[in-house]
């Protein structure tokens, strides 16, 4: 079984690439259903095992089967690797009923009774905010360094190379790019109208597309690097400063040039989120963080005096 699309005329120019919240939070729901095969995301999904309590879980069960298939009118294609979710979000809730219903009776079968689409919606929503929000900025930051990577790859091998580079059932011959599936029943061909997008992704094995074959051309596949997401990265201390304020205190400032919450420094710095909040809570009495509220998070930034003070160390 196979997915072909044909790359035609001003398609074989328009490849893409993209990043989409919204799938990546979608295809995590695999983990809910079989949490042994994704051991490189063993950290996250022990924190996921504590939060299911505050979710809509019987609502998440039901948007992937046991298959691991999850419906199509919540992967929308995105165009851009700046997607946001709340656009995602936006698209999903113009989703006509029909095709809701469709794409969950292909996963359930056809006496599923699908739930309103404002409770899938509401129910995403939080789960967003609990689990996936504190981790996001890492998470984007290894997919949009896999896109990175692809396009060198694209100008100096060319383009039939990167998709061998892929997953290794994914391969370009002539103008042609087919994916080969071991799900039975999905066997398709059809032209990239419009382009095909690529979507790099930590939650799939190999190579995936969409069920239906009237949906936008999308290969989603396993970016580079998934192993080190969770790995505990060393904290860049600038000596003179570390001196003056220790050196975990130190790293946490060269850290934060861009805002995180206190159980993302955790995860990347391989520590407890107590330690972490000791830390932030004595550098912002000291003026040298600020904190703002974003949802149920708490995000920490370096002020302008931390800013002038790191300038000074370095």
């Amino acid at each position: 079984m196979s997915v072909r699309y044909r790359l035609v005329g001003q398609d074989l120019a328009d490849v893409r690439f993209a990043i989409s919240p919204l799938n990546e939070l979608v295809l995590s729901l695999h983990a809910w259903r079989d949490p042994g095969r994704y051991p490189l995301h063993l950290p996250w999904i022990r924190d996921l095992e504590r939060a299911r309590d505050r979710l809509d879980a019987e609502m998440l069960f039901e948007l992937v089967n046991d298959a691991l298939w999850t419906p199509d009118f919540l992967n929308p294609r995105p165009r851009t690797p700046l997607t946001r979710l709340e656009d995602e979000f936006r698209l999903v809730a113009a989703t006509p009923a029909d095709v809701v219903a469709r794409d969950l009776r292909m996963l359930h079968g056809p006496d599923h009774r699908p739930p309103p689409l404002h409770r899938v919606i509401e129910a995403l929503a939080g789960y967003w905010e609990l689990c996936f929000a504190p981790h996001w900025p890492r998470m984007r930051a290894l997919l949009e360094g896999d896109v990175t990577h692809r396009g060198r790859e694209i100008a100096q091998r060319g383009l039939a190379a990167m998709f061998a580079g892929l997953a290794g059932r994914v391969r370009m011959t002539d103008d042609v790019v087919e994916v080969r599936l071991t799900s039975a029943g999905i066997d398709y061909e059809r032209p990239t109208t419009g382009g095909l997008t690529l979507v790099p992704s930590m939650w799939t094995s190999s190579a995936s597309v969409p069920i239906s074959p009237s949906e936008p051309p999308m290969i989603i596949y396993l970016a580079r690097g998934v192993g080190t997401l969770w790995e505990a990265q060393p904290l860049p201390a600038p000596g003179a400063l570390a001196a003056l304020l220790g050196a975990h205190r130190a790293g946490l400032l060269a850290t934060l040039d861009t805002p995180a919450s206190s159980t993302e420094l955790a995860a990347r710095l391989g520590v407890t989120t107590t330690a972490v909040n000791q830390h932030l809570r004595a550098l912002r009495a000291g003026g040298l963080l600020v904190s703002t509220r974003h949802g149920r998070s708490v995000l920490y930034r370096r002020s302008e005096v931390a800013d002038r003070l790191l300038a000074h160390a370095r």
